[in-house]
């Protein structure tokens, strides 16, 4: 089944490629969540949910029933952003060979790729479904002032302690509001280094600037796959939806949701 009903287009092969390439280097390029985490999938356009499995899962059995304790089930919820492109630019393009102008189709791609590090941040209270910074029994360190002194590379240093210590090891990512990340683009007295890059070395690197998703976050993980993942079912493609007006509009769409298995390996810090 053509899902994305893109047989009923009347445009040609050429035209799609073209649209499918906007489309996904710039979701590629805009996407922060996917850069830390693991993906599990895609599993399919047709998953409709996925389980959420916590490391003490255990299946009991009963007068000739299994029972299974420690997974959760969650809807995998469809993502998606629409746009149109004018039936003359398309007419124009094809018959002439005149480039394709798809600044909507990267505008939405935008949105889009946001739509998901939302949901990865903040998840959904509608479908009942957490985010990193929303996520219950997190560890949390009260933060000190990030804008001077040594407090964010020292908070961040708790933040692995306690990680390394509890058995979270692996690969730290720290997750930062566009403001946040700018505070530390200062130089640290003393040691003539951008305290970014000193608490950078902290991480090996993975320090993530999310924006616009609000102010003052700040956010530590351990992204292995047995503690949190990202479940894709169908992975960003665009669709046809319509001829209005002469006019053809598209859907960018995905079906995804985080899986927060450890909610322990996560550490907030909080004003």
């Amino acid at each position: 089944m053509d899902y994305l009903a893109r047989e009923s287009a009347p445009f040609s092969s050429e035209t799609w490629a073209q649209i499918d390439k906007t489309v996904i280097d710039t979701v590629k390029k805009h996407l922060v969540g996917r850069r830390f985490l693991n993906l599990f999938g895609p599993l399919g356009a047709g998953t409709s949910v996925v389980s959420i499995d916590r490391s003490d899962k255990e299946e009991h059995q009963k007068d000739g029933f299994g029972t299974i304790s420690g997974r959760t089930i969650v809807e995998l919820p469809q993502l998606y952003e629409d746009f149109t492109l004018l039936w003359r630019d398309i007419e124009e393009s094809e018959k002439n060979g005149w480039p394709l102008d798809l600044s909507a189709a990267a505008t939405a791609a935008q949105k889009a790729a946001k739509k998901e590090d939302n949901l990865i941040l903040y998840g959904n209270p509608r479908l009942h479904t957490e985010g990193l910074l929303t996520a219950a029994d997190t560890f949390q360190i009260q933060r000190g002032n990030w804008k001077e002194g040594e407090d964010a590379f020292q908070d961040v240093a708790r933040g692995i302690a306690h990680l390394s210590s509890n058995s979270y090891l692996g690969r730290y990512a720290l997750v930062l509001s566009p403001d946040v990340y700018l505070n530390l683009q200062r130089i640290q007295p003393g040691i003539n280094m951008l305290e970014l890059d000193r608490i950078g070395k902290l991480v090996d690197g993975r320090i993530y600037a999310v924006g616009a998703f609000g102010s003052n976050k700040a956010v530590l993980v351990c992204a292995e796959p047995q503690y949190m993942d990202l479940a894709v079912g169908a992975d960003f493609g665009v669709g046809y939806l319509e001829l209005k007006n002469l006019n053809h509009s598209f859907r960018i769409l995905e079906t995804a949701a985080l899986r927060i298995k450890e909610p322990n390996a996560i550490v907030s810090f909080v004003e």
